[in-house]
């Protein structure tokens, strides 16, 4: 199967090019000017194509905008698979042992962050004060954070001397072999993992009431 895997939740754009878990090409500057640059290098076509797999969220949501809306669009326009895969576990490298949290900066020592024990999630990700990942961290033996963890560093080490940190970067080729493992998504239903509203809505909640009627009267 060739598939086409990307991911622009964050700071750092990440693109591969797998053949099953084959890695054919894999780079990390604009989006789909970089997804021709790496087909013509290994002369494939767009139709050649079988699975689009994109990195879900959470994360930047003009990122995640950008990259879910380019994924369907080509999904859709070639009449192929579409898989999603998180952004956070994108950020966790193969073969750490223990638990490894995967962080985001959301600011204002806000995080999104996920609980893995060999990839798999053993608690729900969630956007976060940072207090509480500590917290939530602090009952496992083994602890490493991944991904955004500069701004961190010195709560990590004041509050959990034993773990380990280290920054990480979005790593299209593990979202790519994740995509090979998971089943299609309905390409219709398929939107970003925001895991928090933009922070215009947020404002707007505090004054107005949250209802499933539209106040949008006419367009």
């Amino acid at each position: 199967m060739k598939l086409l895997a990307f991911d622009t939740s964050s700071k750092a754009l990440s693109v591969a090019i797998l053949e099953d878990e084959t890695i054919k090409k894999n780079h990390s500057i604009t989006l789909m000017p970089i997804i021709d640059f790496l087909m013509q290098q290994i002369d494939l076509t767009p139709k050649d194509l079988d699975r689009i797999v994109v990195a879900e969220g959470p994360g930047s949501y003009t990122g995640l905008r950008i990259a879910v809306a380019t994924a369907k669009t080509l999904a859709h326009t070639l009449g192929i698979e579409l898989v999603g895969v998180s952004s956070l576990l994108a950020l966790v490298p193969d073969d750490l042992e223990g638990l490894v949290v995967p962080v985001m900066d959301a600011r204002r020592n806000n995080v999104y962050a996920g609980f893995y024990q060999d990839d798999q999630l053993v608690a729900p990700e969630g956007h976060f004060p940072f207090e509480e990942v500590l917290e939530r961290a602090a009952t496992s033996e083994q602890v490493t954070f991944v991904g955004e963890v500069t701004a961190f560093k010195e709560q990590i080490a004041s509050s959990l001397p034993r773990a380990t940190y280290y920054e990480t970067l979005p790593d299209a080729v593990k979202i790519g072999r994740l995509g090979l493992k998971q089943a299609p998504a309905s390409l219709h239903d398929f939107v970003p993992h925001y895991l928090k509203r933009v922070e215009a809505e947020e404002n707007w909640l505090k004054d107005h009431t949250e209802t499933t009627t539209s106040y949008i009267k006419r367009l």
